[in-house]
């Protein structure tokens, strides 16, 4: 990632250097996962589409510890892969919004939520910018080579009440203030990189 686009990091101290942590990240290009794994000061463990884990690409995702989510139901084998990662101490990456889109995090789904408050672990939200923004000339699906992405990790924070109970209002209220918590970093992420 360093080689092909220079991405810019800033905040990475923001990541606990151990325990615990879920990454919460805008998605607006496929590229941002893949930079994301390549530049985070820790190994990250992402939930990704079951439609991507197919021939080589499928072995290559399972051996770099990568997680399959069947994106159609409540997939409770990677609900429970997700939460051993958690509980293993490790990082679990997640785009809120279940999808690629605008990354601007205005619709996140519940299971950042869900992760959070079961787990008690600290969310440290990421914003990805630029990578977007501009076609590359060689190959237009990609940012342009040393185009300039951004990777701006914020200041983490912890939900529920610790005890781990997962009620619908608790949940709901969770959700509520994570997307405020996102939407802020994004904005703030913006300012601080001028995009």
């Amino acid at each position: 990632m360093y080689t092909l686009w220079k991405p810019r990091v800033l905040g990475a101290w923001h990541v606990p250097a151990n325990g615990p942590v879920i990454l919460a990240v805008n998605h607006a290009h496929n590229i941002d996962g893949p930079m994301l794994m390549g530049c985070a000061p820790r190994p990250v463990h992402f939930l990704i589409k079951r439609e991507a884990f197919i021939g080589p690409l499928g072995r290559f995702l399972r051996g770099i510890g990568q997680l399959e989510v069947d994106r159609t139901s409540a997939d409770r084998a990677a609900i429970t892969s997700a939460l051993a990662v958690l509980d293993h101490g490790g990082v679990l990456g997640i785009f809120p919004e279940g999808t690629r889109g605008e990354g601007d995090f205005t619709s996140i789904r519940s299971g950042l939520a869900y992760f959070a408050v079961r787990s008690g672990a600290p969310i440290v939200p990421v914003a990805v910018l630029g990578s977007s923004e501009r076609r590359g000339r060689l190959i237009p699906a990609l940012p342009p080579l040393r185009g300039g992405v951004d990777i701006v990790f914020g200041e983490a924070f912890t939900e529920g009440d610790g005890t781990g109970r997962r009620t619908r209002k608790v949940l709901d209220d969770a959700s509520v203030h994570i997307q405020k918590r996102l939407t802020a970093h994004l904005e703030n992420a913006r300012r601080l990189t001028g995009r």
